[in-house]
């Protein structure tokens, strides 16, 4: 089998999946939609960052692709009904750049209320201007989390740690860790809070929420953070609070219209704004955590060719499965409607096929049942395929 990982994973990544037995071709940038059906062509998996995206018309033309890795947390970049309708399952790594983005946050904040920024470039311009107008200690400060996931839940531990007094805002109801307090919503975090910083994720309804509106509701001169997703934020809003005066700082480390590679042109409103904290996109990009994410995500595609287990995908059904006593292993996705299992028992029964083991889990409108089993006609497997209901089969020997 054939995997392709692109826009420089972790070498680690390549190196477990050629262990495995697969031919990896590996490139560092991430390719348009047309080059990308063009480098698809025979490939089974697919592994990639934030940049590449696999739309609709890539999963259409990639007819032997079965599996996708997002080296990274998010999975916008993937049309991940339509990767469900074709049987592709997708994973991600929710967790394992999480403190490096924490990590991140915190530093930002401390050198956007030292305003060391504007200080660095001073002495580098030849100027030396030592003063303590307008740098403050974060100690005390009101820390406001706009979503309270994995990272911020975390961000949350280690901001109280440091001293600050933490507020968060989800649209789900989140246990509060520490002190932190919830709350009941945006507009009053906003209220609340010195420090605003957003951690969401990268779900549709989330695009262009933070704007001109939510700028103005937050407190004169706090300070402002986006370590998420690049569509959640008007930065033409946020220019003119910054040059206002009215926000006193900002770090950013997400963008609309990101570069496809390093090395390419960046523009952006924010630039040359006095303390505003610019960086490419790096916010999980550590060694440690791209060891990680390279680990993770690379073990996920192995196991699931390997095995056919699903656990944390995103997009189908999760099974885990840690072996298989048979000889055989029969995958079977399926749209997930009534009497399928039962057709599925039939026809392996028909054909004389014991079965010593089976599960099915199901997810919205597609199931997933896997089935052991000592040897099976090539009859069955075809009787199999043909069922209305089949969505993609796999044998696993």
């Amino acid at each position: 089998m054939k995997a392709l990982l692109l826009e420089s994973v972790h070498p680690l990544a390549e190196s477990l999946l050629r262990d495995a037995g697969f031919e990896v071709e590996t490139r560092p940038g991430a390719l348009d939609e047309d080059e990308l059906i063009a480098a698809l062509e025979g490939v089974h998996l697919l592994g990639i960052r934030s940049k590449t995206e696999v739309t609709p018309r890539v999963l259409t033309a990639a007819t032997d692709l079965e599996a996708i890795g997002c080296f990274c947390i998010g999975t916008n970049q993937v049309a991940l009904a339509e990767a469900a309708e074709r049987g592709v399952v997708v994973f991600n790594a929710p967790f394992s750049n999480t403190r490096s983005v924490v990590e991140l946050a915190i530093a930002e904040i401390i050198v956007m209320a030292r305003r060391l920024t504007e200080k660095d470039g001073a002495l580098h311009s030849g100027v030396w201007d030592k003063n303590a107008k307008g740098s403050h200690e974060i100690r005390g400060r009101k820390l406001g989390i706009v979503g309270y996931g994995n990272i911020g839940s975390q961000l949350s531990v280690v901001a109280e740690m440091l001293g600050l007094q933490v507020y968060f805002y989800d649209v789900e109801d989140k246990l509060a860790l520490g002190n932190a307090k919830r709350c009941d919503s945006l507009e009053e975090l906003l209220e609340t809070a010195e420090v605003i910083t957003l951690h969401v994720d990268g779900r549709p309804g989330n695009a262009g929420f933070f704007g001109a509106a939510q700028f103005e509701r937050m407190r004169h001169r706090s300070l402002f953070l986006n370590l998420s997703r690049g569509f959640v934020v008007d930065y033409d809003a946020l220019r003119d609070n910054l040059e206002s005066g009215h926000i006193a700082g900002a770090a950013v480390d997400v963008f609309p219209s990101e570069p496809k590679k390093r090395g390419d042109e960046f523009v952006s409103p924010l630039q040359r704004i006095p303390n505003v904290v610019l960086t490419p996109h790096i916010g999980g990009s550590t060694e440690e955590a791209q060891e990680d994410i390279g680990r993770f995500v690379a073990t996920k595609l192995r196991d699931f060719v390997e095995r056919g287990t699903t656990t944390l995908t995103v997009n189908l059904p999760a099974l885990t499965l840690d072996g298989h006593p048979g000889d055989r292993r029969i995958l079977h996705l399926h749209t997930n409607t009534p009497g399928v299992l039962a057709k599925v028992n039939s026809i392996l029964a028909n054909h004389g096929v014991n079965i010593e083991g089976q599960l099915l889990a199901t997810k919205a409108d597609i199931g997933y049942v896997v089935s052991d089993v000592r040897d099976v006609p090539a009859a069955a497997i075809e009787e199999l395929r043909a069922l209305p209901e089949t969505i993609r089969l796999r044998v696993v020997e």
